[in-house]
C-alpha cells in the first residue's frame, strides 16, 4: 500500500518586524492578550490534517521560551536565517528528518494569526492534485497606480488579473527546496515561495483567500486584526 502523503507546516519567525518600531519582534506582539504568534502556531496545532509545524527561529530569540503551546507535539524548531527564503529553506531541510519528498508543506507568515480551519481546507482541496501547488490570494479591488521615487503617479496600472499574494503558500517539499536553492544559487532575491517557483518554470495555483487573512505590519494592524479574531469568536 503507497504511503498516504502527508501536510506539514512551516512558519518563518525570525524576522524583527523594523517597520512596527517596536521593542520586541512583531510575532511578540499581543492580540486579545495572547502573542500574534500563538494564535498562528494554534491554528496549525489544532488543525487535524497538519502532520507538523516547523517554526523557524533567530538564534537570540529568547522570547520563543515565554510562549505558550511549544510543548505541543506537533511543534519542531529551526534556526533561521539571513532572509525569509534562507529561513523556509532551514526549515524545509529540517523536516526531511520527518516528511517526504512529495509531501505537502503549508509555508505560512508567522504574523498572519487570522488564518482559520477552513482557509487550510480549502487550500489543501483545490491543490491537493494540483501538479505544482498554489497559494492563497485576493484579487485586486481599488484601482492600481505606479509611483516614481518621489511618490508620483506616472501610470494607472491595469487591476485586470492582478491579485494579492497571502499565505499559505502550498507546495511539495522536495520541489519547492530545489526552487529555493536554486534561486539563492542565481542571486535571486525572492519574496516568497510562489516566485521561486515561477522562476523554475511553473505556475502555481491561486486559490482565493479571505480579506481577513491580514499580515501585521504597521500599528494599525493590530486593532484590525483583534477585531477579525474577536468576531470569530
Amino acid at each position: 500500500m503507497p504511503r498516504q502523503v502527508k501536510y506539514w507546516a512551516v512558519i518563518p519567525a525570525a524576522g524583527i518586524g523594523s517597520r512596527m518600531q517596536a521593542d520586541i519582534p512583531k510575532q511578540y506582539l499581543r492580540i486579545k492578550g495572547r502573542f500574534i504568534l500563538e494564535h498562528t502556531l494554534e491554528v496549525f496545532c489544532s488543525h487535524p490534517m497538519i502532520a507538523g509545524v516547523v517554526v523557524v527561529l533567530a538564534a537570540n530569540d529568547d522570547n520563543w521560551r515565554s510562549l505558550p503551546g511549544i510543548g505541543h507535539a506537533k511543534v519542531m524548531t529551526a534556526p533561521g536565517g539571513a532572509e525569509r527564503f534562507n529561513s523556509v529553506l532551514n526549515g524545509l531541510r529540517y523536516l526531511h528528518q520527518h516528511a517526504d519528498n512529495d509531501d505537502w508543506v503549508l509555508v505560512h507568515d508567522a504574523v498572519r494569526p487570522c488564518l482559520t480551519h477552513a482557509d487550510i481546507d480549502h487550500l489543501v482541496e483545490r491543490l491537493r492534485e494540483h501538479p505544482v501547488g498554489g497559494l492563497l490570494a485576493l484579487p485586486v479591488r481599488d484601482t492600481m497606480k505606479r509611483a516614481n521615487a518621489t511618490g508620483e503617479v506616472v501610470e494607472t496600472v491595469s487591476r485586470s488579473g492582478l491579485w494579492h499574494a497571502l499565505t499559505p503558500q502550498m507546495f511539495k517539499l522536495a520541489m519547492l527546496e530545489r526552487a529555493i536553492e536554486r534561486a539563492i544559487s542565481e542571486s535571486t532575491l525572492i519574496t516568497d515561495e510562489a516566485q521561486a517557483m515561477e522562476l523554475c518554470g511553473y505556475r502555481p495555483q491561486l486559490v482565493q483567500g479571505r480579506a481577513e487573512n491580514i499580515k501585521i505590519t504597521q500599528r494599525g494592524d493590530l486593532p484590525l486584526a483583534e477585531l477579525f479574531l474577536a468576531n470569530r469568536e
